[in-house]
């Protein structure tokens, strides 16, 4: 058993999940679990088992292209516990920006994982986070505008462009997903 390798393994994971998050990825995002996977979101608010539920959250929550998001994960701490099982800790910092409603919420929290390998590659068996904090604040009206990946004139630009080798698809569309 290669620990240090497992553990570089699994903090890939989990970027990947950050990645596949936010850019609303959420067919791939949920290719990162095992089909009998569960979650736990916001002190268990949105719990959910098995690769329909948790996409099917993923995508009523967060789909719509004016909800924005930022997730990092920080500060692991991984434990291998047997060649195909291991957990894992993370703080997580947010900010959500639903810009119907000129709203940003914000805050932190404690992510939970477990992870199995499965056919030698690690997923997660489960994931979950505590919230610390967080604050809603409500933006007064046009004080911010956004220009996201999502807009129309951007999915056409990135389109347009030649993608460089190694480059990870970063739009829904790029991975043949529907939005």
């Amino acid at each position: 058993m290669d620990t240090a390798a497992d553990i570089e393994q699994i903090k890939k994971l989990k970027h990947r999940y950050f990645r596949h998050l936010d850019c609303k990825q959420f067919a791939a995002l949920v290719e990162l679990f095992a089909e009998d996977a569960s979650t736990s979101y916001d002190s268990g608010r949105h719990s959910y088992v098995g690769h329909e539920a948790i996409k099917g959250f993923f995508d009523s929550s967060l789909s719509d292209p004016n909800i924005l998001t930022q997730h990092q994960g920080h500060h692991p701490e991984i434990e291998v516990l047997s060649e195909n099982r291991a957990t894992g800790v993370w703080y997580m910092d947010d900010t959500v920006h639903i810009c119907e409603h000129n709203m940003k919420v914000r805050g932190n929290g404690v992510y939970w994982d477990e992870y199995i390998k499965v056919d030698g590659e690690w997923k997660f068996q489960h994931t979950g986070y505590e919230r610390l904090w967080e604050y809603t604040e409500m933006l007064r009206d046009r004080s911010l505008t956004f220009k996201s990946m999502f807009d129309d004139s951007e999915l056409e630009r990135r389109a347009q462009r030649t993608p460089r080798a190694g480059e990870p698809p970063l739009v829904y569309w790029e991975q043949g997903q529907e939005a």
